[in-house]
């Protein structure tokens, strides 16, 4: 065993007999690096990542590589989810030594003093395909830094210099209006696929961000394309073989531009953005599918992926056995051996299964015809389809659950569950599910109690009873985020509260001199650049999050210090929002918030009252984006926790809604066709 058998990262551990000589990243490999003089080199990574498991296998498993690099580096391995910052930072250094390519495993070479001067990412054991053996690198590297010294520090200090310069200011400020919102559609649209729905080719992501943004867009204007963009995506992403046909849930991304074939790993983020732009299009459309969509990935996330502490783990592995997808795959022979021929026929039909297979001679289930087709092939009619379908699938996942199950990366993240609360939180209200609704409560408290401390300061992650490492900016902006979704479906004060110190803190400790935010605190570790992500990748980005947050706290609070906040982290982004607009999905939909500005709805009458259920329900009902609600059992005479509910009383004894913008106020209503004529 290696030092990596006492952390807490599941990525870390599954290196942790590796004959390699690795330290976790930490003073006492930097110090070391320095005292024996020797190049430090970084592996970047994450459990759930199939190529980092490939050159493990190949390189970090087998002696005589790691006796070169034990001879040569001092050797760091680092979980990327664990450590944001320290991936982006040195992700940028990749991307900027590779004409903008980069990935994981990330292999990043470094002077003592954490300068970068040479990266890369996969590296096969042997050479191939114009690329040199990993033990080839290991020795060219080296030699350089023994030899050509100065060459490689000015290469370091370039780089260097480099990434400071990406975390000063960003550019001049610019007005944001709807003018803004109004240019993107024409660009996501040049990048539609209007065959299978998503954006680009091969390899295609779900973007579940922008397709928010676009659900926001349509109901700003009106403009079909944008909600036809939104609804064919969803359609074809849940058809294909990216999504789970039995467990639920979503794979990462497809290899091919058809959502056939996945790399196989389920991420909690993915799930948690996907859930909740699934339930948004159900209320725009009212289209049962897309609510069935959404429950299915909700159940999925409470049977498999939530912790009994009440939090969310973080992933699963794309390989079993050895194998990518094997857990997930099927043969022909395999479906007619446990649901014989009439019921096989059936499966075959409906999930597209050959002979032949779709996958290395296996079949990934999908969905290649909608089921009222599926049926007609069949000669049977929809609901006969549905209820084979119900057994067929129950043999099937009890079958599946026999085989060995992919690896769990049971870590659980402050930012990654604020993703998922949040979603969570809104679809107890929405569909009215008290099983969600009590999920969430024990999300959210676990959340606060071992993951929050007194102060309002936030750890990133939390594993076998221990929470460490101090939070980044997505970590307080998801929790806040997610905190104020759950007041919103327990009208519990105590999460506002909590919010808004999250919120508070992070203007206190994260702020940039131009008025946005970096990622790291200010009493954080000193490392070679201070990042400032601003782009929104994989899960949203930590402006973009706290942009939002911001924007509702302001709604609740009537505090224009909260609105300026958010204003000034959008405004530097306009140019490159209009240019880009998908990779800005989520500060997009912040634009949307600031640009139109918020309903704030006070509600004042007993929870429980049977009146103050129907005012509830038009409220939470329907697709309302720009939108936060508060509540107070009885009259306020006076100042109130949450300010929107400050002297707030009822009207002639009837449970009572106040809509204002701005804590400008309509008339009080009392009853739900005029509360619904306000709203809309």
């Amino acid at each position: 065993m290696n030092r990596l058998a006492d952390e807490t990262s599941p990525y870390l551990r599954q290196h942790a007999e590796n004959p390699v000589n690795w330290y976790a990243w930490g003073e006492e490999a930097l110090t070391q690096a320095k005292a024996e003089g020797k190049p430090i080199l970084l592996s970047v990574g994450y459990s759930a990542c199939h190529w980092c498991h490939v050159m493990a296998h190949e390189s970090f498993e087998d002696e005589a590589t790691a006796a070169l690099m034990n001879r040569l580096y001092i050797n760091i391995k680092v979980d990327r989810e664990e450590r944001p910052d320290i991936d982006d930072i040195y992700m940028q250094a990749v991307q900027a030594l590779s004409n903008g390519h980069g990935g994981w495993p990330m292999t990043v070479f470094l002077l003592p003093d954490g300068r970068p001067f040479y990266a890369g990412t996969y590296f096969p054991k042997e050479a191939r395909q114009g690329m040199p053996s990993f033990k080839q690198v290991l020795e060219a590297v080296n030699d350089a830094y023994q030899k050509r010294r100065d060459d490689v520090n000015e290469i370091a200090e370039q780089l260097t210099q480099g990434l400071n310069r990406a975390s000063l200011g960003i550019g001049q400020n610019s007005q944001l209006n709807e003018g803004l919102l109004d240019a993107t559609l024409k660009l996501f649209e040049r990048e539609f696929d209007a065959h299978y729905g998503g954006f680009g080719g091969a390899p295609k992501f779900p973007q579940a961000m922008n397709l928010e943004y676009l659900l926001r867009f349509y109901d700003r204007t009106g403009d079909e394309t944008a909600l036809k963009m939104v609804t064919l995506t969803l359609k074809k992403m849940a058809m294909g073989g990216i999504y789970d046909q039995l467990g639920g849930g979503f794979h990462r991304y497809s290899v091919d531009a058809i959502w056939l074939v996945p790399h196989f790993e389920k991420m909690l983020y993915d799930n948690a953005l996907l859930s909740r732009v699934y339930l948004h299009a159900w209320q725009v459309t009212g289209d049962l599918f897309f609510k069935k969509m959404a429950e299915e990935i909700y159940d999925y996330i409470l049977r498999e992926m939530t912790a009994p502490e009440g939090g969310f783990y973080s992933a699963t592995d794309a390989d079993s056995e050895g194998e990518e997808g094997k857990f997930f795959v099927w043969s022909r022979e395999e479906l007619i051996a446990l649901l014989g021929e009439d019921n096989g026929r059936v499966a075959i039909e409906t999930y597209g299964v050959s002979a032949r297979g779709n996958f290395d001679g296996q079949n990934i289930l999908y969905r290649p015809n909608d089921e009222a087709v599926t049926a007609a092939r069949l000669g049977m009619s929809v609901e006969e389809l549905h209820e084979k379908l119900e057994t067929i699938n129950d043999i099937l996942f009890a079958a599946r659950t026999q085989r060995t199950h992919p690896a769990l990366d049971d870590k659980i993240l402050a930012s990654w569950n604020g993703l998922m609360l949040a979603s969570l939180a809104e679809a107890a209200r929405v569909l009215e599910r008290q099983d969600y609704l009590e999920a969430a409560l024990r999300g959210g408290q676990f959340l606060r109690e071992m993951m929050v401390t007194d102060e309002g300061r936030v750890y990133r992650t939390y594993k076998d009873g221990l929470a460490r490492i101090n939070g980044f900016l997505e970590d307080y902006a998801c929790l806040a985020g997610a905190f104020l979704e759950l007041y919103q479906s327990t009208f519990d004060p105590h999460w506002y509260v909590l919010a808004q110190m999250l919120i508070d803190n992070a203007l206190a400790h994260f702020r940039a001199p131009d008025g946005g935010f970096f990622d790291t605190p200010d009493d954080g570790e000193s490392l070679i650049a201070r990042p400032r992500n601003l782009q929104d990748n994989a899960i949203p980005a930590g402006s973009s999050s706290m942009a939002k947050a911001l924007l509702m706290q302001a709604a609740f609070s009537g505090s224009a210090d909260y609105e300026q906040a958010a204003r000034e982290t959008l405004a530097p982004l306009d140019a490159a929002m209009r240019q880009v607009p998908q990779a800005f999905g989520e500060a997009l939909a912040a634009a949307d918030m600031l640009v139109r500005g918020l309903q704030e709805i006070a509600v004042v009458g007993d929870w429980n009252d049977d009146r103050t259920k129907v005012l509830l329900t038009e409220i939470f009902a329907d697709y309302r984006p720009n939108a936060v609600a508060a509540l107070s059992p009885t009259d306020v005479e006076g100042e109130h926790t949450i300010p929107l509910l400050s002297y707030r009383t009822m009207q002639d004894g009837e449970p009572t809604v106040y809509v204002c913008r701005q804590f400008a106020c309509q008339l009080p209503v009392t009853t739900p066709g005029a509360l619904e004529g306000l709203l809309n």
